[in-house]
């Protein structure tokens, strides 16, 4: 076998080499960035399932809040009409 042959033999072998690595590689990042992915996405449901269970503690509360008080309008503004055109005419 010639000299070039061999050359070209062992660079041939390394290139297939260090192919086969960067794909490998390559794969083990991508499974890599789709886990963390899919935990975030599990840390956004647990975030939000944690806001609608306070949102409905809160709407929980109001309406025992609203069954036990009675609301009235204020003092300052006997009438919602009022209000409504005493801030048309300030802007």
């Amino acid at each position: 076998m010639s000299r070039a042959s061999k050359l070209t033999l062992a660079a041939t072998g390394l290139g297939t080499a260090g192919i086969v690595y960067f794909v490998h590689w390559a794969q083990e990042q991508e499974k890599a960035s789709m886990h963390k992915a899919v935990e975030l996405d599990m840390e956004k449901q647990r975030i939000r399932q944690e806001r609608q269970a306070d949102f409905e503690m809160q709407r929980a509360l109001e309406e025992e809040y609203r069954k036990l008080q009675k609301v009235s309008p204020s003092l300052d503004e006997p009438s919602g009409t009022q209000r409504s055109q005493g801030q048309g005419q300030g802007s």
